[in-house]
């Protein structure tokens, strides 16, 4: 059966079970259940938040057992992707705030060290501002030599290089000009023919801008030649020439897919989503026969907010207020000021001067303050409801007496430059192939669903500058341009990736505020605001009672107030639903996984939604040992065994993910990348993972193009034994690649109604089925291509090629 013909499956759990579940996550945002760590009893504890004034680390946790863990991910802890089993039981990383792991420590949780703190970001905003700055003051020194020394030219070559791939010859040439900053033009380059021929002789290429970060690094480029070129000359744009010697390019081993002089490391320094997306609509602009830039149908929300305060300490007397308006379209301009009158029997007052709101404080006989937060914010709504909203902290009745406040401003506390906009934003996909029309399969990667993962996005751009920049050179990338449709979405949550690099680098979630104002809607809160978007989707979700999510706002684990509720979310489920599309991959980080579905379960119970066949599974497992080996051979560094596999099996539930959605919404093989050991390595350790993952990302390019030319029909073959029951017969099959095998006991003609051999359970490989001994076996496999052993048609009366055994111990039947 191929996989495009997979049913949807959308199950539901029985309904006394979803009922449970239901009022569970129906209850109080402000409100947990718990498990207590002495018995099986449930003890109710404040839901986990985190405070705008704290900074968040990753801290191990240690439970028990399977039970606990599902009880630790139903509190709603923001989790690494990091689950390890040891002697003191299982270990994993939870990215939280000072309160947090007080609540945590107060359910029992036993917290332990700290990995990554915020000082450690810091020094990783520290190395990209660096990093860019050192490419800026290079680009100066090298424009002031060439002024100092008087030089002749203003363009400088920086290789040429020669080398063979397959057939072909390929001149890779890399020079910086010193204008290349700001202006966008192309360079020419001039070859010979060889030793002793003229300039001109062998022809010329074009070359072009390489920025990254927006700054110029050099330009670059690769061409077909018909001979070795002895020497090229470049002028520039400017008239001024430089002249280079050609050398020739070290060969790369025979066994490795990529050919002599196959272009990449293409990537400098962490990207922000302004910076992907710009990089991105560059390749297009550079590659219009190969690829185009695609808007999706929704924009997100934005990087904005309301411009808020909250006045006070003690939460009856506290006051919050938010602008009407956005921060950035006059919210920010907004004051608040709480004045004592100064004199006795003084009614409350408020007056407003252009946008400064002055509220004078009732007083009492003795000039003392009697104004509580409830009138003072009904009296903010009153007199400068054109301008704010204002009301009690969090649901309090406000009885509180407020204190005095000088001139406070609103604010909405975003902290990125204004080259990042405020509006709407626009998500954008690249769409790499020779035939962008539908009729080729297709195959999609797209990153940073979890904002602060910021090493996937370089993953895909890195591979899709590999796509595009080998395409004229490498004949293995030409012919996955000519049979496959790629799309690559470099950041899927746009706003919540720029949260996560200017204000709050922890931040995993989207940027939108579902909290109300009697819950956690204040500026207090604004750290712990958002949906997340690998929660949000359509399959098994907490909607359907499934765990790993949280119904609170606040929670890390938020699956917003229902399915396909955010922008992002509906872009993807979009992209899904490309018909041609047939395999895909989710890159996250970190943890070093390397996942499947299903990736969501109920408890208790553990009830999972459907397992692959047999068939799939062995496909997913084939497919992934070439991606896995892919990888491993940048540095030689494994994903192991037991971190690759169904999500469910290997890390925890994590009910609407979008891996379930794309296979079995979609029926796309879709996989899950978990990069690296932590969310934000330095550059140094993120290049390599950049360079490793993206190994993995273009192979898997390769095991799509290898499924759609399959036609290569399975084998299999029934294996037999003694059964431990007298006159019973244990049979096995085996196929010779990842196949489905149906068969019948009763010597019918087997079909696709015929049973499917299934698997014998978790990671265990087929099932064992016992018979009688003497029992007509009929069966035929089919693989994921949809190629049928033996071309049998099983739809057709005429076909009998099907094989025949005996449940007898002999020899092997294989017929």
């Amino acid at each position: 059966m191929s996989h495009s013909s997979l049913p949807r499956w959308r199950r539901r759990l029985p309904a006394a079970t979803a009922a449970a579940t239901a009022l569970f996550l129906l209850a109080s945002p402000a409100t947990a259940v718990t498990a207590s760590a002495t018995d099986d009893t449930h003890e109710v504890h404040a839901a986990l938040e985190r405070f705008a004034h704290e900074d968040a680390s990753v801290v191990e946790v240690t439970v028990a057992d399977r039970t606990e863990l599902d009880k630790l991910v139903a509190t709603g802890v923001d989790l690494d992707h990091h689950v390890s089993q040891t002697e003191a039981g299982i270990v994993v990383h939870a990215v939280v705030t000072p309160t947090e792991i007080q609540n945590l420590k107060l359910q029992g949780y036993n917290v332990g060290k700290t990995l990554y703190d915020s000082e450690d970001t810091d020094d990783r905003i520290a190395e990209r501002e660096a990093i860019i700055a050192e490419h800026q003051a290079e680009n100066r020194a090298f424009t002031a030599d060439l002024i100092q020394s008087a030089a002749v030219s203003d363009v400088k070559i920086i290789r040429a290089d020669y080398y063979t791939s397959g057939t072909s010859q390929v001149l890779s040439v890399e020079a910086k000009w010193a204008q290349g900053q700001t202006s966008t033009s192309t360079l020419t380059v001039t070859r010979d023919s060889g030793p002793g021929t003229e300039m001109g002789s062998g022809g010329t290429q074009n070359i072009s801008r390489f920025v990254d970060a927006g700054v110029y690094l050099y330009h670059r480029g690769a061409s077909n030649v018909t001979s070795r070129p002895d020497k090229i000359q470049i002028t520039s744009p400017t008239g001024d020439v430089a002249v280079a010697q050609v050398k020739e390019w070290l060969p790369i081993p025979d066994e490795n897919p990529e050919g002599p002089g196959y272009q990449k490391d293409f990537v400098t320094s962490y990207l922000t989503p302004t910076e992907l997306y710009d990089r991105i609509k560059r390749l297009a602009d550079e590659f219009p026969e190969l690829a185009e830039l695609v808007e999706l149908p929704h924009k997100t929300n934005g990087y904005r907010r309301k411009a808020q305060v909250v006045l006070g300490s003690a939460d009856a007397s506290r006051v919050a207020v938010d602008s009407l308006a956005w921060g950035h379209e006059g919210g920010n301009d907004i004051t608040v000021e709480l004045v004592n009158p100064g004199a006795a029997d003084q009614a409350l007052a408020v007056t407003v001067t252009d946008k400064a709101i002055k509220v004078s404080l009732a007083t009492d006989g003795s000039g003392a303050v009697t104004s509580t937060a409830a009138q003072v914010a009904a009296a903010l709504n009153a007199s400068a409801g054109t301008l704010v909203k204002a009301y009690t902290y969090r649901g309090n009745t406000g009885a509180g007496v407020v204190a005095p406040a000088g001139v406070t401003p609103l604010s909405d506390n975003l902290s990125a430059p204004a080259t990042v906009s405020r509006d709407p934003h626009p998500v954008y996909a690249l769409r790499i192939g020779k035939f962008r029309d539908g009729s080729k399969p297709g195959v999609l990667a797209y990153a940073q669903e979890h904002a602060r993962e910021w090493v996937p996005p370089l993953v895909t751009i890195e591979t899709a500058e590999r796509l595009l920049r080998n395409h004229k050179t490498d004949e293995n990338t030409k012919a996955l341009l000519r049979s496959l449709d790629i799309w690559i979405a470099p950041s899927i949550n746009p706003d919540g990736g720029h949260y996560s690099f200017y204000d709050f680098a922890s931040q995993r979630k989207n940027m939108t505020n579902h909290c109300t104002e009697d819950g956690a809607a204040d500026a207090l809160s604004r750290n712990s605001w958002g949906v997340d978007n690998n929660r949000n989707y359509t399959e098994y979700s907490m909607f359907d009672g499934y765990s790993g999510a949280s119904s609170s706002c606040t929670s890390g684990t938020y699956a917003g107030p229902g399915e396909l509720s955010e922008p992002e979310n509906k872009n993807l489920d979009w992209l899904a639903s490309r018909p041609n599309i047939k395999f895909a991959m989710n890159l996250h980080s970190s943890g070093n996984y390397f996942m499947w579905s299903p990736g969501s379960y109920a408890t208790p119970g553990r009830i999972s939604a459907p397992r692959p066949s047999l068939a799939e599974e062995s496909y997913f497992w084939g497919a992934s040992s070439r991606i896995l080996t892919a990888i491993k051979r940048h540095r030689n560094l494994a994903v192991t065994p037991a971190r690759t596999g169904p999500i469910s099996d290997v890390l925890y539930s994590a009910a609407g993910n979008s891996g379930d959605m794309l296979w079995y919404k979609y029926g796309i093989y879709a996989w899950n990348f978990e990069v690296g050991t932590s969310f934000q390595p330095t550059f140094t350790e993120a290049h390599q993972q950049t360079m490793e993952y993206s190994n993995g990302l273009v192979e898997l390019m390769r095991v799509a193009r290898d499924h759609d030319k399959d036609k290569k029909r399975p084998t299999s073959t029934l294996h037999t034994k003694h059964s431990a029951t007298t006159g019973m017969v244990d049979i096995t099959f085996s196929t010779s690649e990842p196949a489905a095998v149906f068969y019948t006991l009763d010597s019918s003609k087997p079909t696709y109604a015929s049973t499917l051999y299934a698997s014998a359970g978790i990671r265990e490989g087929g099932e064992t089925i016992t018979v009688p001994y003497g029992t007509k076996v009929h069966w035929f496999s089919v693989d994921s291509a949809g190629n049928i052993e033996r071309a049998y048609r099983p739809d057709s009366e005429d076909s009998k090629t099907w094989n025949r055994g005996f449940a007898i111990v002999s020899d092997t039947y294989d017929r």
